[in-house]
Order: structure tokens, then C-alpha cells, then sequence
């Protein structure tokens, strides 16, 4: 009596298995760094259509990291090793602005086409394109919407910029964001986030982590 639910329940858990699968190796191999996009264009080239089957960003980012395991190997870590060191001497520079890493660098998902996100924190949304200027630095102005809880989302002022071969991409963030991040677009809980002292351990570790593994 209960097997056609049971067979479409299971049918629908592998194509979401699938999806998610998919929708990873084209984030590690296509430079696709939205969760949603990847999850539409994974669809599309398995010709899966209902909604049900598509997985959840979280489930995306599992089996993303689970390929970068299987295979990126050694690059993959000299890649991420390299990001979170920038990050450190970016966040050094920007340390007026309580700057927060966040993102594929931090939570270690990073690879060649992955920017080094921040976020810096002033109620003046133009004073980080001041200090850009008084630095020399051309940075390319963007927009992206974050939401601040529930109800609430900002506009934040995004900079982009290339430095040290690298792209690096800074939100403005009010102060108050200081004490309660915006959601994650994964799994929309507060964001992730590590401070300069944070980062600073992060590495610690893996020196550590680097040494005892000779």
C-alpha cells in the first residue's frame, strides 16, 4: 500500500542528491559562485524540473566541499592559504572600518575564481570609497542586497578591487551590523564571520595543522 510514496520519496531524495552533486562541480569547475544559479543550470543539464528534487544551498555547499576533497588536492589548500593571508593584510589596512571576513575564503570553500570577501562596518556609506581614493586604490562600485534578519534587508554599498593578483570585494555595513551579522544565503542563519584576531588564530592553526603534517 505504501510503496509508490516510499518509491517517490526515495526517487526524489537521489535527484536532489544529484542536483546538489551537479550544482557543485560547476561551482568548482565553472567559476559559479551563486548557489541559486548553479542550482538552475544543474537542473537544466540533468533535465530535473520539480521543485521538490532541488537541494538546498546547504546541501550544495556539503557536496561542494566534499569535491573539493576528492578533487582538488594540495591546490586547493594553497589557494585558500593564499586568500586568508591577503584577507590578513587587507583587514590590517581597513582595520579603522572593524572589518569581518565572510564567505567561500573563510568557511574554506574557496577556489581560483573566488574573491576575497569582507565586510566593514561605518554609518558613512561613502567613507570607504573615500579611503580608496586618499589610498590610490580603483575600486569598482556595486550594490548587493543582505538580509538583515526576517524582515529586514539592506542595500549595501560593495566595492571591487584587484590586489596582490587578487580580487578582493567589500561590503559597507552600518555598525549595528557589528553585533547581529546579516543572514547567510546558505542556510539563513547569522553569517559567519572572523575578526582580524580571529583570522590571526585561524592561521595559527594552520601553520600548526602544515607543520605537524611534514
Amino acid at each position: 500500500m505504501h510503496r509508490a510514496p516510499q518509491h517517490a520519496a526515495t526517487q526524489t531524495r537521489e535527484r536532489r542528491h544529484r542536483l546538489a552533486h551537479e550544482a557543485a562541480r560547476l561551482m568548482a569547475e565553472g567559476g559559479i559562485r551563486d548557489y541559486h544559479q548553479a542550482k538552475l543550470k544543474a537542473a537544466a543539464r540533468l533535465d530535473i524540473h520539480d521543485d521538490a528534487s532541488l537541494p538546498r544551498n546547504a546541501e550544495i555547499e556539503h557536496a561542494l566541499r566534499e569535491y573539493q576533497r576528492l578533487f582538488a588536492g594540495a591546490d586547493h589548500g594553497q589557494q585558500l592559504h593564499q586568500r586568508r593571508q591577503a584577507a590578513l593584510r587587507a583587514m590590517e589596512f581597513l582595520h579603522d572600518f572593524a572589518p569581518r571576513l565572510c564567505g567561500p575564503v573563510l568557511d574554506g570553500t574557496a577556489d581560483a575564481n573566488s574573491p576575497v570577501q569582507l565586510q566593514v562596518h561605518s554609518d558613512d556609506p561613502d567613507a570607504l570609497q573615500r579611503f580608496l581614493d586618499e589610498h590610490g586604490i580603483p575600486a569598482e562600485s556595486r550594490s548587493r542586497r543582505l538580509r538583515l534578519d526576517r524582515e529586514r534587508t539592506l542595500d549595501a554599498p560593495v566595492w571591487v578591487f584587484s590586489a596582490e593578483e587578487l580580487s578582493f570585494d567589500i561590503a559597507v555595513l552600518p555598525y549595528d551590523a557589528l553585533r547581529q551579522p546579516p543572514l547567510s544565503p546558505i542556510d539563513e542563519k547569522p553569517m559567519r564571520r572572523a575578526s582580524l584576531a580571529q583570522l590571526r588564530e585561524l592561521l595559527a592553526t594552520e601553520e600548526i595543522a602544515s607543520y605537524l603534517d611534514r
